[in-house]
């Protein structure tokens, strides 16, 4: 007797009992008895899941567009057709039953063929929506009324109706012109005449509904929805972490797949690339670096990806590139890493006698080129910038001159350090200086300042100089910046400031506690000695580092947004005697550069000259680097000009100016000794050629 081995029932696919929709689709589908007319408002163009409940308890997510996750839930509610409008491409058929022939229907009302509008005016259109309210009901070509099928062209047409880009169709919504007027009553005139239509299998009377696909809730006329309980306002959200998590799961079944194997579109594979297996934290990586995407960038993120190969394990730093629209990133692959280990001596060199602060600011430029900036919390926000700086201290100590020396270390210029001066920004509506006016104020379509700037150049160092200076207003947009790394300006476009180093500089604390107007209550230690030693510089730090947190708790009653600096608040010192002389000879070598190469002077400024120059720029050092300069320019620069006035000599290039003495009058005035002779200007090198 033969036996034959059993034979394993063939498995069978889990039948779909139901399917799970965004809820704002469930909302429209299931009021299609009530409503004739819905405004979809807000992420109108975005990808949308679904998930496919089995009957084996599994779900199965997919992702549509709008017009096809409409026409999945209108066409199991027995409408066969769903039609499309806008004012370039005029009316097409987005859906249909194979048997419907709406093209030729189209044709007829709109005396012109479909998709092309021509000169589409707003009586034609309001026309064919009045038609689709009516189902078509007599006015469908067919046959005549011996035929046996000439009832069923008199049954009404059971369809729907986007209307897309709406909120371009008027051109001010609050000034409408008597055409756009008489356009939008005619459509509230039929949602309120519109009658529902009963589908024989399913039982139910439903509106053919017009659905207006619109940016903002406001952009249409709002008495077209307030003025009617048939017409219908839903906001389409954007997508949550959730939905991220669920579309990073979609595309991750896409990692390493050809394009053509799998339904959703994220573009072609490069050569040469193999299947991945992503796993769950790369997934959950993705999901959280994807925060502000829909779920339609995610895909053409991955698509950006792909296109470059891009790993699906660094989606988070492709979602970066993307989102900056730059094909490099500098803060990868080490180039910063490498400019800020070589210009560690150059801020040394550039900034003097701040050698506690510079290595302060180095340590968080490094940790920043490492991507480990808020590393310490749970949930790290991949848009925060990649650096946050403080600067606090007494003025002319080298803030300023630190972050543009920064700029230049990191990004290879000075033109890269964006400075903006916040004494002009002390108004309460300055802000929108910043980020851009509301619509319908003056300026609205210039945009913001500091969004538009960081959009054109991401890779910058922003000051916000004197920052204490700004209005209450402007400092609660730094809130969003600090936290989220991006601000939204007036016109919706969302800038990102994830590759920024943001630097704020202030001298807030050197004059001692401020009260609720921002001026100081006091004067700490008056200052009639600089701190000098080592411990008077500590108790100095600490008693800056106090007075800043008191102005930010008491007097702007803003702890949260100091609590964003956290411990990167900079402390600047007084500069010393030494330091002082130091910066005194890098100014001098300027006048005498600038002499040279403005007029060919020839400038020397003999020891005895020298030394006084130097001794009068140091004896008061409260103004640091800045009094220095203005000593120079009140000690040396304004009587060195009257002097040379004076001598009545032709001052031909190569002059040679020699100053012997300075001399300070009684009245406080200065007088130099000094001579000029002629002599041989300074030779062009030979060309080489």
């Amino acid at each position: 007797m033969t036996s034959f081995p059993l034979q394993k029932p063939p498995l069978t696919e889990p039948t779909v009992t139901r399917t799970v929709q965004p809820s704002f689709a469930a909302e429209l589908l299931t009021t299609l008895s009530v409503h004739s007319q819905y405004v979809l408002h807000g992420n109108v163009r975005d990808d949308y899941l679904v998930a496919d409940v089995r009957d084996d308890g599994s779900r199965r997510n997919r992702a549509l567009p709008l017009v096809d996750l409409l026409w999945e839930g209108l066409s199991r509610s027995g409408y066969r057709c769903l039609l499309r409008y806008d004012q370039v491409s005029g009316f097409t058929v987005a859906r249909s039953d194979d048997s419907l022939d709406m093209d030729t229907l189209l044709r007829r009302a709109t005396r012109r063929v479909p998709g092309r509008p021509d000169e589409d005016d707003g009586a034609d259109v309001a026309r064919v929506f009045e038609s689709l309210a009516r189902g078509w009901v007599g006015e469908r070509p067919g046959p005549p009324p011996d035929n046996p099928r000439y009832e069923d062209y008199q049954k009404p047409v059971h369809a729907a109706l986007l209307v897309d880009f709406a909120s371009r169709i008027p051109t001010q919504v609050n000034q409408l012109s008597d055409e756009e007027r008489t356009f939008f009553l005619r459509c509230l005139r039929t949602a309120e005449e519109a009658r529902a239509f009963t589908r024989p299998k399913f039982g139910r009377a439903l509106f053919n509904p017009i659905i207006w696909l619109t940016d903002g809730e406001r952009d249409l006329p709002s008495w077209l929805v307030t003025s009617s309980v048939r017409v219908r306002s839903i906001g389409v959200p954007h997508p949550d972490l959730g939905q991220r998590r669920r579309m990073a799961g979609l595309l991750a079944e896409r990692a390493g797949v050809a394009e053509s194997v799998l339904g959703l579109d994220v573009g072609p594979l490069l050569k040469g690339a193999g299947r991945e297996t992503p796993t769950d934290e790369d997934i959950a990586r993705f999901a959280g670096a994807a925060g502000g995407l829909t779920l339609r960038g995610m895909r053409e993120s991955m698509r950006f990806a792909r296109a470059r190969g891009i790993p699906f394990t660094d989606m988070d730093q492709a979602v970066r590139r993307y989102e900056l629209g730059v094909s490099r990133n500098p803060w990868t692959g080490g180039a910063v890493a490498d400019s800020i280990r070589d210009g560690e001596a150059y801020i040394a060199q550039r900034v003097r006698g701040q050698d506690k602060a510079v290595a302060q600011t180095l340590d968080v430029l490094k940790r920043a080129a490492l991507g480990l900036s808020g590393a310490q919390a749970s949930s790290t926000s991949v848009h925060r910038p990649r650096g946050v700086l403080f600067f606090a201290g007494p003025t002319g100590t080298g803030k300023t001159e630190l972050a543009r020396a920064v700029a230049t270390m990191l990004f290879g210029a000075e033109d890269a350090c964006l400075r903006f001066d916040m004494s002009e920004f002390s108004t309460a509506h300055s802000a929108d200086r910043l980020v851009g006016a509301p619509p319908g104020y003056v300026g609205y379509e210039a945009g913001g300042e500091l969004t538009r700037a960081v959009r054109e150049d991401p890779f910058r160092v922003v000051l916000f100089d004197e920052i204490d200076k700004a209005d209450k207003g402007v400092l609660d947009k730094f809130l969003q910046v600090l936290e989220d790394g991006r601000l939204t300006d007036g016109q919706g476009v969302t800038t990102y400031f994830s590759e920024c180093v943001l630097i704020f500089t202030s001298n807030l604390g050197v004059h001692g506690p401020t009260g609720p107007d921002g001026r100081p209550l006091s004067s700490p230690v008056g200052r009639d000695r600089l701190p000098t030693t080592p411990q008077e510089r500590l108790e100095f730090e600490q008693e800056i580092l106090g007075n800043v947190r008191l102005h930010f708790e008491e007097t702007l009653k803003r702890p949260e947004l100091l609590n964003r600096f956290g411990g990167n608040i900079v402390v600047f010192q007084y500069i010393d005697e030494p330091t002082g002389r130091l910066i005194f000879d890098g100014q001098l070598e300027n006048i005498v550069a600038h002499m040279r190469r403005q007029g060919g002077l020839r400038l020397r400024v003999l020891p005895e000259a020298r030394e006084a120059l130097a001794a009068a720029c140091v004896s008061d050092l409260r103004n640091g680097g800045r009094g220095i300069g203005m000593k120079l320019e009140t000690h040396l620069i304004n009587p060195l000009a009257r002097g040379i006035f004076d001598l009545q000599v032709a001052l031909v290039p190569g002059t040679v100016v020699t100053v012997s003495r300075v001399t300070v009058e009684p009245d406080g005035g200065v007088r130099l000794d000094l001579d000029a002779v002629p002599g041989e200007p300074a030779r062009e090198p030979e060309p080489t050629w």
